[in-house]
């Protein structure tokens, strides 16, 4: 696992993993089939351009003390089997991707966080993994309300 040796080189990673989920989900637009796909995609193109956006606000600012809070974890990631990402995606399939995404970037930042050498680092890390865990929580809702429901 990549050593980091200050804050910038933190914020430096996240803004990257971030570009690469904008990336991800405008690719997964672009070859989306149905305009319905296309336009979902693009929403989560846009979200994760905004977390990107507040981190690089945080590397300017200097300042990224997050609130302590508890964020729920409905645990529906845990429980769904792994999509592999296509163009012919159902929304349900997408949401299932978001999800393990999010849970996969919460670990990352929790492990780190983990392993980190100072206290500023641990609470960096920290505050990008509730981060995540807010992210996947907006898509564990989502799939509750619109997918279990239907079912």
């Amino acid at each position: 696992m990549k050593e980091f040796k200050s804050i910038d080189e933190i914020l430096d990673f996240a803004i990257n993993a971030e570009q690469e989920a904008v990336d991800f989900y405008t690719d997964l637009a672009e070859n989306a089939n149905n305009k319905e796909m296309e336009k979902i995609f693009k929403q989560f193109a846009k979200e994760e351009m905004g977390h990107k956006s507040r981190i690089m606000n945080i590397k300017e600012t200097g300042s990224y003390k997050a609130p302590k809070e508890e964020i729920s974890d409905l645990k529906i990631a845990d429980y769904t089997v792994d999509v592999v990402p296509t163009s012919n995606m159902r929304y349900d399939e997408a949401l299932v991707v978001a999800m393990k995404k999010e849970k996969a970037a919460f670990k990352l930042y929790n492990d780190l966080a983990n392993r980190a050498h100072s206290e500023e680092m641990k609470e960096l890390f920290f505050s990008l993994a509730q981060e995540e865990s807010k992210h996947k929580l907006r898509f564990e809702v989502e799939y509750d309300e619109y997918v279990m429901r239907e079912n």
